[in-house]
């Protein structure tokens, strides 16, 4: 059987119908493409979304923390300076205070009616330390007579305490200052002991020894102190 030759039109509708098929698989596969390429840009453009995302929330966080940094930095300080001022003021109270005590001490410190009976007390808690049997004292020079007339009953109430004497002799050579507040300063024989008893070492160590009850009494006790004396 003899193949039958196709005519120009067969060929051009067997073509037509090859490019068709063609054409076809070729639209299909292009949908494929599609549709893989739109899937793969959807999980890359998701990837980079939350990668940008979780990179503003760790800069946001770093931000934060930050400015929370910065502002309890800023509050410590407002306090510490606070802290300061109001030590400072309270000090400065302090200082005032004693200083008024000082002032007050100088003018009528020696002016008192039992001033004479003062310095014996404070020459005879000297003469119980010293233990010797004489002693120099110093004072002011306004203040010789009484010392000397206090001198020689301190004398006399140390015989009868502690049943020996010793006498106090009185320096005229070296007076204290005369705008000290009053008071005597002692010396043993040899002069190489010293004990300073007057007003104003006094009122020096009342302001140390004093000091932590004056603080509380004025401004109350320190919560923030661990150890009292």
């Amino acid at each position: 059987m003899s193949s039958q030759a196709l005519s120009d039109d067969q060929v051009a509708s067997e073509l037509k119908k090859m490019t068709a098929f063609i054409r076809q698989e070729a639209l299909e596969k292009a949908r494929e493409i599609q549709l893989k390429a739109d899937e793969e840009f959807a999980i890359e453009k998701s990837k980079l979304v939350r990668e940008e995302i979780a990179s503003i929330d760790n800069s946001y966080e770093k931000k934060f923390k930050q400015a929370s940094m910065s502002q309890q930095i800023t509050r410590s300080t407002m306090a510490n300076k606070t802290r300061i001022k109001v030590l400072s003021a309270r000090q400065e109270l302090l200082d005032k205070l004693f200083e008024e005590a000082r002032k007050k001490l100088s003018e009528t410190g020696s002016k008192s009616k039992n001033y004479e009976e003062v310095l014996k007390g404070l020459m005879l808690e000297c003469m119980y330390q010293l233990a010797e049997k004489k002693v120099t004292v110093r004072c002011r020079k306004a203040d010789k007579e009484k010392v000397s007339n206090a001198a020689k009953k301190a004398s006399e109430e140390y015989k009868k305490e502690m049943g020996s004497e010793s006498e106090v002799v009185v320096d005229e050579k070296d007076w204290l200052p005369e705008d000290s507040a009053g008071g005597v300063f002692m010396l043993n024989g040899n002069r190489k002991i010293e004990l300073n008893n007057t007003f104003d070492e006094r009122l020096r160590m009342l302001e140390n020894e004093a000091l932590p009850n004056i603080r509380n009494t004025l401004f109350g006790e320190n919560k923030n102190r661990k150890f009292k004396d």
